[in-house]
């Protein structure tokens, strides 16, 4: 593979950056009265506005040239017809098989996938509707009220953040929890909240050997056995999302309550697979389903739109110029809303999980910056804490604004509040406070001269700081679908950029191993050196170490 950082569109795109250094977007706007038209995208529900942003047609065009020498185009398309593109443990890539509404076949080895994909939806389907309608009751013969999800990674990640943004779908009387740290605080809380004849455990573990789900799990039947003293009603409150029938078993779950998926579908891509189960639990197959739409639909286009207006194409794209350009080391994701307050921390997977190596597809060090660090919350929030550094910061963060127009549970004006707090940071990042006009704005507030003078250099804003404004109509299922899987091709289309394998992940293996050789030591020393920061610790634990209650 020929190093990324000496191609010529590379080396282009660095002229470019140094050229371009003194752009200023306040400038961009007003010599170009239609900037927001031509850069801005409606797809499948979502308004794309990319203006504010320190690129002009130039740059998008060496950008796209980037792009189309890196074929970004073909690998799409052989991510999309099953070819083995996770290369390291030769599997094919298929999240969007999963959601392939059209039903076109998708083939594996030659195996059209789509036949096992359906069952496992209508499995599904039954399922939840014999819940919903009564006819899967607990050992009490009471109905389902609760649903557990136990599991870690993608198997919570993706579930929780779907069931808050879509809390307005709840099926009547039935409620969301998620147990996904060993910290034996959180798994204490939960249950305490619950009643376990009307509970209901989903542990989401391929292997069902994943050490912090089946120790979580454990400990659930444990307090559920505890309080009905009912080992046969295992079965009636517990099921499993796995491909490990024996493990399955074993633990007390019927292996016909066992939802399966496949090994071309990545942790971090799973919510649509039967990882997803807790989600249509919670808010009905139907709106699971079109939860599934609107991503498909985002598929759609990123697979048949030209790069010159494919969303995810531009934003990955835009993403990488700051990351390997224009110095930016970190993207910020500001949804306003509480309902997608949780989708920060699902990115952080999605994107740190996928683009965080610095061994590119043929096993060498990279030459340049891949994934950046992605961080971020609600909206306004995070305007009272660390906007500041966003506005006067000596640090480029390019951030995303994220917003629906209308509110499910509207309360006065404040609606109205978010969305013009929304647009105020997204122009006031673009536009900032030169001197002239912080002085200005003092003067005419009656400041006097010698205050005028001392305060202004603090009431300065550089401005010139990009964002991308992601509004939608309502937070609907087959919206938030399309919005995940905008980011989940923006990804793609970096990882593809800076030669990575995006759907490995070896980089959370080697703390799970030593993790699984210290834990002996915690109890009773083993006699074994690990290091002296290690050992030192492990005597601190030890001796300050109560048992168990």
């Amino acid at each position: 593979m020929t190093r990324l950082e000496t191609t010529p569109a590379w080396r282009a795109l660095n002229d470019l950056a140094r050229d371009e250094s003194g752009l200023h977007m306040r400038a961009l706007f007003e010599a170009d009265p239609g900037r927001f038209v031509r850069y801005s995208l409606s797809v499948a529900d979502l308004l794309i506005d990319y203006s504010k942003h320190r690129i002009t047609d130039e740059t998008l065009a060496r950008l796209f040239a980037l792009a189309r020498a890196r074929e970004v185009e073909n690998w799409r398309e052989r991510m999309f017809t099953g070819e083995k593109i996770n290369f390291t443990e030769n599997r094919a890539v298929l999240h969007t098989a999963l959601r392939n509404r059209s039903n076109r076949p998708v083939r594996v080895d030659g195996e059209d996938v789509m036949p096992a994909v359906n069952a496992v939806l209508a499995r599904m389907r039954a399922f939840v509707a014999r819940v919903h309608a009564g006819e899967w009751l607990g050992c009490s013969g009471r109905r389902i009220t609760d649903v557990v999800n136990i599991g870690i990674g993608g198997s919570d990640l993706g579930p929780r953040m779907v069931c808050e943004a879509l809390a307005s779908w709840a099926h009547p009387g039935m409620r969301a929890h998620f147990i996904s740290n060993v910290a034996p605080s959180e798994i204490a809380a939960t249950l305490r909240e619950l009643d376990p004849e009307t509970t209901l455990f989903v542990v989401a573990s391929k292997t069902f050997t994943t050490q912090e789900t089946m120790a979580n799990a454990r400990a659930a039947r444990d307090w559920f056995l505890a309080h009905t003293g009912a080992q046969d009603a295992v079965q009636r409150h517990f099921v499993a999302v796995s491909t490990n029938a024996r493990a399955v078993r074993e633990f007390g779950i019927d292996t016909a309550n066992m939802f399966e998926f496949w090994d071309w579908v990545g942790g971090r891509y799973s919510l649509w697979s039967a990882i997803g189960l807790p989600i249509a639990l919670y808010v009905g197959m139907d709106n699971f389903e079109c939860l599934l739409s609107g991503a498909h639909a985002m598929d759609e286009h990123f697979r048949s739109a030209p790069m010159e207006r494919n969303a995810p194409i531009l934003l990955a794209l835009i993403g990488l110029w700051y990351v390997n350009f224009l110095g930016a080391e970190s993207h910020a994701v500001l949804p306003y809303g509480t309902r997608l307050r949780n989708l920060p921390s699902y990115l952080q997977q999605a994107d740190m999980e996928s683009n965080g190596k610095t061994v590119n597809r043929e096993g060498e060090r990279v030459g340049h910056h891949t994934g950046p660090v992605i961080w971020g919350g609600p909206g306004t929030n995070g305007q009272h804490a660390y906007y500041q550094l966003f506005h006067q910061g000596s640090r480029l963060i390019p951030v995303d604004f994220i917003a629906a127009v209308n509110t499910h549970t509207p309360v006065g004006q404040q609606q109205d509040m978010l969305l013009a707090n929304l647009l105020a940071q997204a122009r006031a990042l673009m536009t900032g406070r030169t001197r002239e006009e912080a002085e200005a704005e003092m003067r005419a507030a009656g400041v006097d001269e010698a205050q005028i003078a001392r305060l202004a250099p603090f009431r300065v804003f550089e401005g010139n700081h990009p964002s991308t404004s992601i509004l939608f109509a309502d937070l609907t299922p087959e919206v938030l679908g399309a919005l995940i899987a905008l980011y989940e091709h923006k990804i793609f289309v970096q990882g593809i950029i800076w030669g990575l394998d995006s759907f490995d992940q070896w980089g959370v293996e080697l703390g799970k191993q030593m993790a699984g050789e210290i834990l002996p030591d915690i109890a009773t020393p083993s006699g074994r050196a690990f290091d002296a920061s290690t050992d030192g610790l492990l005597d601190f634990i030890r001796s300050h170490r109560r048992s168990a209650s």
